[in-house]
């Protein structure tokens, strides 16, 4: 599917202002609706939107389907004193707001529009269940829990809806709101031309709603546990691969049902964001398959995953799919032969086009059907990157670094001054017809305010900025630019 030529932003909710120590759905939010417009940007890209567990990252929810709870605004709701605007504090924002969030929802009612809202929603009965019974075991992991619960019997799971009823309904009763507050927004963005585009991650997490529900689905033990696991091998930039601990889907089981699942996970994406970053994509053409008990991703294999009979049945159930394929790192002529036959636009990264490999990074080999970034998520801000000179860094010598920086300089017709700006205006400027920048590359900040490191266990997610770091000049500048390069 073509896009439009536009230009948008990248910026997780969480990151926006606001008094609540994390962003929200709040007023900050549709604030900031109308600065997108103002700056003319036209798409506004966030990451998962679901309840996050672990490490707090949005890459690793506890449902596919249901949404974060702390992106919900409470009236009233005041962070702890002493916290910064700058990040999140998730150890000292989740508990003060979970409680705040309790006590308002108890005073909100069970009524006629949320049982309608929970009838609707044939997940949320599972995930309220299992976030009650999660809650109840003091966060244990499903696999963990005792075999009653754990094995989904009957009588069981008969016995803890009657027990744990009045949280289940709280939980109800928040996803409710969660969606009412989203869809407020969304509406807030189709009334200035403004486009979600939403994430949607290949992999679901072990300890999740989705895999505690549908254990056919996955290859698991008897007792949960992983058969295998998900990651990818080891390459340039790691010895040992990536480990990532996801269960692997039984693409088999999957192909019998008709990928089932799968369509009513992508209906769901459908119903939230006009447009869907499919991440990991070669996974669903072949696939890094690791031993469950593997201590590193190094002893895996390649297995060919469902390739075009998915997107085949996604398409026949959903109709033609606004997909923007994640194409990034070991990419095969199988990968994008599926990708090219269902005509998803691919990704380049602008921050990775100056290391002197043949990649289609580089502005002059840019296509049309292309979404380009200065980075993503997992990148560096472009000043991070730019000021950075290899020293510590496993992947790159200072040698190397220096050689791209001569190569940028002179393929940008840059002293390298305002390197963001530079890197913005390449972009827009191109033939692209998708553009998006991270809120911290127009902001021009550096590496302390990068979203996300790989592989770092600790200190990530948790970029926020404030309404005076947004300057009407950058606003201004913004605008121009778009307006320019006909975005």
């Amino acid at each position: 599917m073509s896009f439009a030529r536009a230009a948008g932003l990248l910026l997780h909710p969480t990151s926006l202002p606001g008094y609540g120590g994390i962003g929200d759905f709040g007023p900050d939010a549709h604030r900031f609706v109308q600065w997108l417009a103002d700056a003319g940007l036209k798409i506004w890209q966030v990451l998962p939107l679901g309840p996050t567990g672990y490490g707090d990252s949005p890459y690793q929810c506890f449902s596919a389907f249901a949404g974060n709870p702390l992106l919900i605004h409470v009236p009233g709701y005041l962070a702890p004193a002493g916290l910064s605007d700058h990040t999140v504090d998730f150890g000292a924002v989740i508990p003060a707001k979970q409680a705040a969030l309790a006590a308002w929802l108890d005073t909100l009612p069970f009524d006629h529009e949320v049982q309608q809202f929970v009838r609707e929603r044939l997940w949320l009965p599972d995930y309220a269940l299992f976030m009650a019974l999660k809650q109840a075991r003091g966060g244990v992991a499903w696999p963990q829990w005792e075999a009653g619960a754990r094995e989904r019997d009957a009588a069981s799971l008969a016995s803890w809806r009657q027990q744990l009823a009045p949280a289940i309904e709280r939980i109800y009763k928040e996803q409710y709101v969660f969606f009412a507050q989203y869809h407020a927004l969304r509406h807030a963005c189709r009334e200035r031309g403004i486009k979600l585009m939403g994430d949607v991650p290949i992999y679901v997490a072990h300890d999740s709603a989705d895999v505690w529900a549908n254990p056919s689905q996955f290859l698991l033990h008897p007792d949960g546990a992983l058969k295998v696991q998900a990651g990818v091998p080891p390459d340039y930039f790691s010895e040992t691969g990536q480990l990532w601990g996801n269960p692997l889907y039984d693409w088999g089981r999957m192909h019998a049902d008709g990928y089932r699942w799968w369509i009513e996970r992508m209906r769901a994406g459908l119903q939230l964001f006009d447009l869907v970053r499919l991440d990991h994509f070669r996974g669903f053409e072949a696939f890094w398959e690791i031993p469950g008990d593997a201590p590193t991703a190094v002893h895996g294999r390649w297995v060919k995953g469902p390739g075009a009979a998915l997107f085949e049945a996604l398409t026949a159930a959903l109709g033609p799919l606004p997909i923007i394929a994640e194409n990034l790192g070991l990419i095969t002529p199988e990968v994008e032969s599926l990708r090219e036959r269902f005509g998803y636009p691919g990704m380049a990264i602008l921050q990775f086009a100056f290391d002197g490999q043949d990649s289609h990074f580089i502005p002059h080999r840019y296509v049309r059907d292309l979404v380009v970034y200065t980075g993503t998520h997992d990148n560096d801000t472009t000043v991070g990157w730019w000021q950075s000179t290899g020293e510590g860094d496993s992947t790159r010598s200072a040698d190397a670094v220096a050689r791209e920086k001569t190569f940028a300089r002179r393929y940008l017709e840059t002293d390298g001054a305002e390197m963001h700006w530079t890197l913005i205006r390449t972009m827009l400027a191109s033939v692209a017809n998708t553009v998006l920048i991270p809120m911290q590359d127009v902001l021009g900040l550096g590496s302390e305010a990068r979203m996300n490191l790989p592989g770092r266990q600790a200190g990530n997610w948790g970029f926020r900025f404030t309404w005076a770091q947004l300057t009407p000049a950058i606003t201004e500048r913004l605008h121009a630019l778009t307006a320019t390069y006909e975005r």
